[in-house]
């Protein structure tokens, strides 16, 4: 989610040292860990816990962390999903609110948390001043040619990884959150043929049309209450009200972006089923073309922040958290029923 646009803060109404502080809070946590040197050798000799590697694509120097389980075992291929952080985040703060690296040992498959490039490469990010956002279709962030292709990005550090590691490449998932679950979209219509599902979080997808090359099932989840995500569609604002020029942009309805995936997938228009229960709401669409399947899940109350996780914004910004659900779970038991087809 994105806060602030460069040095522009237009919040009226607010205490102003709130927001100073809010701000100094995040740009203090999501200060830009120092890259791992560790070489391919390094890493499958000892692989076990947190790497931050780098990588070079397009000319820029992209990085990532990587959450190793303990029970990775070189001699055998394992999963991999990878999280996508929210515009302004970055990926350490992905790793916390989100809760995917505990995931990942608990059930034994590698967690990717890639960073985006903020709109001046040559400036330290900043949360405030300079943020890391996704490149995710919506031409919002970035000025005309000097956007950053992620897509590239993303597929070249698949290809690190499993250069790196033994990646299972019929179980490569991909998982975002907020602008990074719209690069999810994207990124899993222009990778089909190496993504076998992708589940955003209160993301939109963006792409006018939409043709997948090879089938790529979704599982979508959103709050009901999300300011930033608005369920109708329209303007995103801060549960105070508030807006600026980045979020000037509206949204499509959450539904469109749903509708134009199963279209893709050659779904019913109707879900098979909607099941109600505890304020959570779950469509599935399907039978759908070669086993795949479309699964939309809105939680009652939800705000702008993780289901299950936790946020790093207060209430008064974002809305608020739940325990309905734990999006990890739910996510990560729909790919283990997704995996890419030969």
């Amino acid at each position: 989610m994105l806060i602030f646009e460069k040095r522009e803060i237009k919040y009226r109404n607010t205490p102003t040292i709130f927001f100073a502080l809010t701000a100094f809070f995040l740009i203090c946590f999501f200060a830009p860990a120092c890259p791992a040197q560790e070489s391919s050798s390094q890493i499958k000799s000892s692989p076990q816990g947190t790497h931050t590697l780098t990588l070079t694509v397009n000319g820029l120097e992209r990085t990532y962390i990587v959450y190793v389980p303990r029970t990775y075992n070189p001699a055998k291929k394992t999963a991999l999903v990878i999280m996508l952080h929210g515009g302004g985040g970055k990926a350490k703060g992905a790793m916390w609110e989100t809760g995917w690296a505990d995931k990942a040992e608990q059930e034994g498959f590698l967690a990717v948390f890639p960073n985006a490039m903020p709109p001046n490469p040559k400036q330290r990010s900043s949360f405030v001043f300079n943020p890391q956002l996704w490149n995710d279709g919506s031409d919002r962030f970035f000025p005309g040619s000097s956007a950053p292709d992620d897509v590239a990005f993303i597929n070249a550090m698949i290809d690190a990884l499993i250069a790196r590691f033994a990646v299972d490449e019929k179980k490569i998932f991909l998982t975002g959150f907020s602008n990074g679950a719209s690069l999810s979209f994207l990124a899993g219509i222009e990778l089909a043929n190496r993504i076998a599902a992708i589940a955003p979080v209160a993301g939109a997808c963006w792409p006018v049309s939409l043709k997948l090359s090879s089938p790529v099932s979704l599982l979508y989840i959103t709050g009901t209450e999300d300011p930033l995500n608005v369920i109708e569609g329209g303007v995103p604002r801060l549960a105070s009200g508030q807006s600026d020029k980045v979020r000037g942009k509206p949204k499509p309805p959450v539904r469109d972006s749903i509708m134009k995936w199963a279209k893709a997938l050659a779904c019913p228009a109707a879900p098979a089923n909607t099941v109600k229960n505890n304020g959570v709401s779950v469509e599935t669409f399907r039978p759908c073309s070669h086993g795949s399947e479309v699964v939309y899940i809105t939680v009652e109350g939800l705000g702008h922040t993780w289901a299950g996780g936790r946020s790093l914004l207060p209430e008064t910004m974002v809305g608020k958290t739940t325990d309905k659900i734990n999006a990890n779970d739910v996510i990560w038991d729909f790919f283990q029923k997704h995996v890419k087809a030969p």
